[in-house]
């Protein structure tokens, strides 16, 4: 194991699998690991909280015109805050206008 404060990106999530085993609370982790590859500015969350805009909020902040998304796997999540779409994890993946 890696001990450093530095994040590592896997290019197979299932390599991670394979050594350690599965565990729920690294789920936030792991999706951050599938859409790091993107290119873009994405900020992704297990959960969109209800009445928070704590994961759009520094996005806006970047002053020029990349994309800006929030990626969750909460079926009820969509819409836009303040230029930053709110998107599904599997429209995300599956969508080709990036």
């Amino acid at each position: 194991m890696l001990k450093t404060q530095e994040n590592f990106y896997l290019a197979d999530a299932s390599l991670k699998y394979c050594m350690m085993g599965f565990n729920p609370k690294s789920v936030a982790a792991m999706l951050e690991n599938i859409v790091c590859f993107e290119r873009i500015y994405v900020q992704v969350c297990r959960n969109l909280p209800e009445e928070s805009d704590r994961e759009a909020a520094s996005l806006p902040e970047i002053k020029d015109h990349y994309p800006k998304y929030v990626v969750t796997p909460d079926e009820l999540a969509a819409g836009n805050i303040n230029g930053v779409k709110i998107v599904h994890l599997a429209d995300f993946l599956l969508r080709n206008e990036y």
